[in-house]
């Protein structure tokens, strides 16, 4: 398992072009082999007292942060996939954020528990 997550600022009344741009997508990630995709929109992000989420994306007013992750079965084959997206230029067509993308947060993990999952 290989997880890539993300913490993204998006404006509060583009939700559901976020959506319908996460969903098309997900539709994308899963013809490369991606196993799951969860997008969450924020219910509750305390501030924190040295960082936090908003901070951490120089959230502006009125923008919301989504925490979203997607499972793929290994390091190896991620970037196998994110390299072949990358030449069949697929995410191309995916249309433009409905966000800054300069200020999400990326990152790629190695678990190192899992609950729930066989």
């Amino acid at each position: 398992m290989y997880v890539a997550g993300l913490v993204i600022p998006v404006p509060e009344d583009r939700m559901e072009a976020y959506r319908a741009w996460a969903e098309n997508g997900a539709r994308i990630f899963k013809q490369y082999g991606c196993l799951e995709i969860v997008e969450s929109w924020e219910d509750f992000v305390p501030d924190g007292k040295q960082t936090d989420f908003r901070r951490a994306v120089a959230a502006q007013p009125g923008e919301k942060i989504v925490f979203t992750w997607q499972i793929w079965p290994n390091k190896e084959f991620f970037e196998a996939a994110e390299e072949k997206m990358h030449s069949d230029g697929v995410l191309d067509t995916a249309g433009p954020p409905p966000f800054d993308a300069k200020r999400l947060i990326a990152g790629m993990f190695k678990p190192v528990f899992t609950m729930g999952r066989d």
